[in-house]
């Protein structure tokens, strides 16, 4: 029999869709978040609602009706030494927080293995490319000494292509997803810790849903790859198109980001790719522009960055920011990245300056 294994998720938003297809699959998840959202989902499970090909409605998960168990709690009451895998499903200017950065430091010093699934990739991850250089883009993070406390052979990416969100009208426990696209993981440096993840991945592959009768197959999978670049094809949709619904006075759904001037959008999405591709990535890894755009055709709200700046937000993950900083260390320079950056500055900016009169 299979081993399953016990997970610990910073984060119950992409962490329950994770972990909800990881205990249909048996293996146990549990949930680091806010009371609130922490009362609901152990009284209620989490549900996740995933469109499904060939349905004309969604299926609705529930987390209480599952082989493996989810639960959920604070940051100060979880031990990571109880677990066999620790994801990293926050946004990154939530781990400098001080309970949730005092987990991570308490992750970092159990020695587990530390799956990110964050836009922005910790800074330990990183420094696991030889060509990029971690001091010169400490100033990228919120709050970059968090990352000191993982060790980069303890720690890999997995790139959190779904697309999904908490609808405004139903409880926090319910997330929606939008697009069922997979979440793609590089490998750990250990051959035991890949181990666990190449289970998991088998697992959640092998699941089938009675669905009023019909047996399907669920979108949203894991899939796990040998190049620690795989991960990183993710900037190029990130700079194409998320962070290009920031816009002077307002935000713009991802849909018209990417294709109001398509051809705008392809050199931004290549010229990040060429950054990969000159930081070590193979080109024929990455996914093609074309393939993005037409995913992007089903994005018709603004990205979640662009949202949480119009809301107010006075920090949010810089991956704009970063892949101008590993740009700039190889003589490279987009001037639409330029104006995306300094787009989202003036933002941040007034954010910062209303929450400080506040």
């Amino acid at each position: 029999m299979a081993d399953k294994y016990n997970i610990l998720f910073l984060g119950a938003s992409y962490g329950s869709l994770l972990g909800a297809k990881a205990a249909l699959a048996g293996h146990s998840a549990h949930l680091i978040c806010l009371p609130q959202e922490a009362d609901l989902i152990n009284a209620e499970g989490a549900i996740v609602r995933l469109p499904v090909r060939g349905l004309d409605n969604p299926v609705e998960l529930n987390t209480k009706n599952m082989p493996g168990t989810v639960t959920a709690g604070a940051p100060g009451d979880a031990d990571p030494a109880d677990y066999d895998l620790v994801v990293l499903a926050m946004q990154e200017p939530q781990y400098r927080v001080d309970v949730v950065k005092d987990l991570v430091k308490r992750v970092g010093a159990s020695g587990k293995p530390c799956m990110s699934i964050m836009n922005m990739p910790p800074l330990s991850y990183l420094r696991r490319i030889p060509e990029v250089d971690g001091d010169a883009i400490r100033g990228c993070y919120t709050d970059a000494s968090v990352w000191d406390n993982v060790a980069p052979d303890a720690i890999t990416l997995c790139s959190p292509d779904p697309q999904a969100f908490r609808p405004p009208e139903e409880k926090v426990n319910v997330l929606q997803v939008g697009l069922p696209t997979n979440f793609k993981a590089a490998r750990f440096e250990s051959d035991a810790d890949t181990a666990i993840l190449k289970q998991i991945e088998a697992d959640i592959l092998a699941i089938r849903y009675d669905a009023d009768g019909t047996e399907v197959e669920l979108p949203v999978k894991l899939r796990v790859h040998d190049s620690v670049f795989v991960p990183l094809a993710k900037w190029s949709m990130l700079l194409a198109g998320n962070y290009r619904c920031v816009r002077e006075d307002g935000m713009i759904p991802i849909r018209e980001a990417v294709h109001s001037d398509a051809d705008a959008s392809r050199a931004v999405y290549d010229w990040v790719q060429d950054l990969c591709v000159a930081l070590g990535a193979d080109r024929n890894a990455l996914v093609p522009f074309d393939k993005y755009a037409n995913a992007a055709l089903s994005l018709g709200k603004p990205s979640s960055a662009a949202r949480a700046l119009a809301a107010g937000a006075p920090y949010i993950e810089r991956v704009d920011r970063l892949v101008q900083a590993l740009a700039a260390s190889r003589d490279m320079r987009s001037e639409s990245v330029d104006t995306t950056v300094q787009l989202v500055d003036g933002w941040l900016a007034r954010n910062r300056s209303t929450e400080r009169v506040a």
